[in-house]
């Protein structure tokens, strides 16, 4: 009787299992292609990083001696040129005398004045006054920066060791500071710093980059993302990038239309992607048409094995050891 069972199941399992690979066909992987034209556009290859505004050549300027600030004559922003006196300042025995001859009117405050000149702190350079750090009657000595001056303000950019070599001088560049982002500032490469700095076990460089036109709104220490432009070309013949395809021997391939309609492969040769678009070095020209192929699929339904039918079923190398189990416990007995 055992024995009839499993006869029937088995060829019940191999209806199904025939009914079901006749209609994988419903549930199978469908192609569907459209066509679209190679376009032409601009390309660029570029190296993205950021940085921050500093000084191209930053001075400080300290007083000779020890007294206390009598004037300013500039504020930050101010433009001076080298020589140009920028504060005077009193010695502490100047400061001294001038503040008891105050007190006795000022016919006497002139006189010591005129007699007892003030020393004048002179600009080092010609450039922009960034930092004015001191009032009207601070005193001071011979270590108090008075004023930072800075002849040029660039950007100072910090670019990965795998990229640095991508980078040379004169290359343009594209600046745009944080705080103006829909002010893009044009630029060019004038530096590559030699000595590398570790951050986190991650080295980078320095690289100078100088505007072409300082704008009014820069600030030192404001922050910029940069793009160093690697290459760029206006008339590259341009594919979407879902229209590539795994060549031969690790090399690129799209799909065109052949003589009766079908796709044929022909293998290209690509240059840099721009979002979702490719550049085509070789192997097809602005106008041909690239096919992107589509695969469309018709999900199974959750039970699709022919020997899923409401319940596992009974292993039957188990049954018949039970079976035997059985019958020796009663030869047994």
């Amino acid at each position: 009787m055992n024995m009839r069972r499993w006869i029937i199941a088995a060829v019940l399992a191999a209806g199904l299992g025939a009914a079901w690979f006749l209609s994988r066909g419903a549930g199978a992987d469908a192609e569907s292609s459209r066509g679209v034209a190679a376009t032409v556009g601009r390309v660029e290859e570029s190296v993205e990083t950021t940085g921050e505004v500093v000084p191209l050549n930053r001075v400080e300027m300290k007083p000779p001696i020890s007294g206390r600030i009598e004037k300013l004559l500039v504020d930050e922003g101010s433009f001076v040129k080298a020589g140009q006196i920028v504060a005077w300042l009193s010695s502490a025995d100047r400061a001294a005398i001038l503040d008891a001859a105050r007190a006795k009117g000022p016919e006497e405050l002139a006189r010591w004045e005129d007699t007892y000149k003030a020393t004048p702190i002179v600009a080092p350079m010609s450039g922009t006054i960034i930092l004015r750090n001191v009032v009207v009657g601070q005193t001071v000595d011979g270590g108090t920066v008075l004023f930072a001056l800075a002849d040029k303000l660039i950007v100072l950019a910090r670019v990965d060791e795998t990229d640095i070599g991508r980078v040379k001088p004169d290359m343009a560049a594209r600046i745009i500071l944080d705080a103006y982002p829909d002010s893009p500032i044009e630029g060019k490469v004038s530096t590559l710093l030699f000595e590398g700095k570790n951050v986190s076990n991650v080295i980078t460089y320095g690289v100078k980059v100088e505007p072409k036109e300082v704008p009014p709104f820069f600030r030192s220490q404001m922050t910029a993302n940069i793009k160093l432009l690697v290459r760029s070309r206006e008339d590259a013949v341009l594919v979407p990038l879902a229209a590539i395809n795994a060549g031969r021997r690790g090399g690129k391939r799209v799909m065109v239309p052949g003589p009766d309609g079908k796709p044929v492969p022909r293998e290209v040769k690509t240059g840099s992607e721009m979002g979702d678009k490719v550049e085509i070095l070789e192997g097809l020209e602005a106008g041909e048409t690239v096919l992107i192929v589509r695969r469309r699929y018709s999900p199974q339904r959750a039970n699709s094995s022919p020997l899923v039918m409401g319940g596992r079923p009974k292993e039957k190398g188990g049954g018949q050891d039970s079976g035997r189990g059985r019958r020796g416990g009663g030869g047994g007995n």
